[in-house]
């Protein structure tokens, strides 16, 4: 089911929006509730291309493949943004309004739809944080899967994720001597991919 968001005025930590909450319209103005509203904007069935622009060599695969994010799902609080790179659809974004500020995991998915080992890391924002642009440091939980995964190299990691409505869309996650950014354009969308591992039925 698609939320019910609408923004009014300039993207600005001063500016106001109105969330559909259980059938009645609720203005706010936090930080926090204009980013997830501008994230609610992506629920609109479409999906966008993105780019690598990080140029660490490891990702080298990532610039050979179609990178597509959506479209994307909003539930009460919480919006769902699938990645496909090429044929491989195992993983989404999962950023979820909290008390304190805003949530993203990120959920892998193996291609009969199964949890993969290595799923649901990522961190919690410090407070109201950006209108625009919120950062996730890793989390305990994060942090003690890494370590039993024996990437311990991770427990460093931090994540961020930019939206401008109708502009771009940017996921970016950096530790020291690592970097990792992806780019879309939300200004033309494109056709959409299957859906993702996990959501698909299953043959």
């Amino acid at each position: 089911m698609r939320a019910g968001f609408a923004i009014c005025g300039a993207l600005v930590l001063t500016s106001c929006h109105v969330i559909e909450f259980r059938g009645q319209d609720v203005r706010e103005t936090s930080a926090v509730s204009v980013y997830m509203a501008a994230l609610g904007s992506l629920c609109n069935g479409q999906a966008y291309a993105g780019e690598l622009v990080s140029r660490d060599q490891v990702d080298a695969g990532f610039r050979e493949q179609l990178i597509v994010m959506g479209p994307a799902t909003c539930s009460d609080g919480e919006v769902r943004i699938p990645l496909s790179v090429g044929e491989d659809r195992s993983r989404t974004w999962v950023v979820t309004r909290t008390k304190a500020g805003v949530r993203l995991k990120h959920d892998h998915r193996h291609r009969d739809g199964r949890a993969d080992q290595l799923t649901q890391y990522g961190g919690d924002s410090s407070g109201d944080g950006d209108a625009i642009r919120q950062i996730f440091p890793v989390d305990a939980p994060t942090r003690a899967l890494f370590t039993r995964e024996g990437i311990a190299v991770s427990n460093q990691n931090t994540w961020a994720i930019e939206i401008r409505p109708e502009e771009g869309f940017i996921y970016e996650m950096w530790r020291p001597d690592r970097h990792f950014k992806i780019e879309f354009d939300l200004s033309e969308p494109v056709a959409a991919p299957p859906l993702p591992w996990g959501m698909e039925p299953v043959e």
